[in-house]
Order: structure tokens, then sequence, then C-alpha cells
């Protein structure tokens, strides 16, 4: 629940079936990085040129930020799970004040095609590391899913029509239909 007492939107995989299989089979998923201890060992494994790239990230049901190399799947990442938040996200150390930060954070996972609003959920991850961050995502992506085709869009320039058939794709998010009250057992 988000403060309010909203229902928080979990997002399940959309993506290639056969990555989610794949993922359900694979022991391997992302870091979980709960404190900044565990984000200064997982940043000490990763070589100066991963460390200048972007790395693939989920928000799990439990709250907690997982980190894995750019190149992998969110849905690998999530270890095949349902997430409150999926994206690229970038890191910098701050030599004046001695410590990690987030440089940029987006919500770009044609995995999930999680919602812009997504972000609480991102920044309630990152605050409890804790991690200086941006005050929002820095490349927000807006997905659509086409009601004529069912297809997933990225709508660029807010252009909202999709890209496959033509059709008018809505306003409002609606990858899929399903809102639900995540609880923190990681089921939706």
């Amino acid at each position: 629940m988000l403060g309010g007492g909203t229902p928080e939107r979990g997002y399940r995989y959309v993506g290639p079936a056969e990555l989610a299989v794949a993922a359900r089979q694979s022991a391997a998923t992302g870091t979980p990085i709960e404190s900044v201890a565990d984000f200064e060992s997982w940043a000490g494994r990763q070589s100066p040129a991963e460390l200048a790239e972007p790395f693939t990230y989920v928000v799990g049901t439990d709250g907690l930020l997982r980190l894995a190399p750019r190149r992998s799947e969110h849905v690998a990442c999530a270890g095949a799970a349902a997430v409150l938040g999926a994206g690229e996200i970038t890191f910098v150390f701050v030599r004046e004040a001695g410590r990690w930060a987030v440089d940029e954070v987006s919500n770009q996972s044609t995995g999930y095609c999680p919602d812009t609003a997504s972000w609480p959920a991102v920044a309630r991850a990152l605050d409890g590391i804790p991690l200086g961050r941006p005050t929002a995502f820095t490349h927000e992506v807006v997905f659509r899913r086409c009601p004529a085709c069912a297809e997933h869009n990225i709508v660029r320039e807010a252009d909202f029509v999709c890209v496959f058939c033509g059709g008018e794709l809505p306003k409002a998010w609606n990858v899929s239909v399903d809102v639900v009250d995540a609880d923190r057992s990681g089921r939706l």
C-alpha cells in the first residue's frame, strides 16, 4: 500500500514467454541491495567499464532493489517474479560527499513495461539503502498496449499511435489490466 492506503501497482512480466521460462529455470537473479555496505560490495565487484554503463534493475514486491548487468533481462533479474519497478540505472561516486549516488534512472523495461507511476517504489527502494537519487526518473518511458492488435508500444513524442497497426493508443497506462496490492511476500 502507498502512504494513503492506495493499492500499489505491481507489474507482471509481459515479454517473450521463452525468456520467462529461462528465468524460472535459472538460479541466477539480480543481486539484492539492502544497505550501503551491500551496494559498495557489489560495486567493488564491477569493473570500471561496467560501472560507467547503466545496469538492469528491478524493485521486487518485497521493496528491495536488485541489480544485474545491463544486458541482463529484467525477468531474469527478478527471478521471473512480479515487480514494483524496473528499468536501467547508472551510479556515480560523489567524491565531495564520499559516497555513491544514482546518476540516471529510467523505467525502460520492455519485459515489464512499468508505468511512470512506478517512481515512488523505486525512490523508496533507493532511500531504504540509502543512496542519493534524483527526484524523478531522469528518462521516462511511456508504454501502452494497443487495444486493436494487443502489441506493446513505446510512445514517442506524445504520439499515441500503434507502430504495428496504426490504431489509437489510450492515454492511460494499460499494459496489464491487473492493478494489485503488492504484499511483501513477493506474490501479486
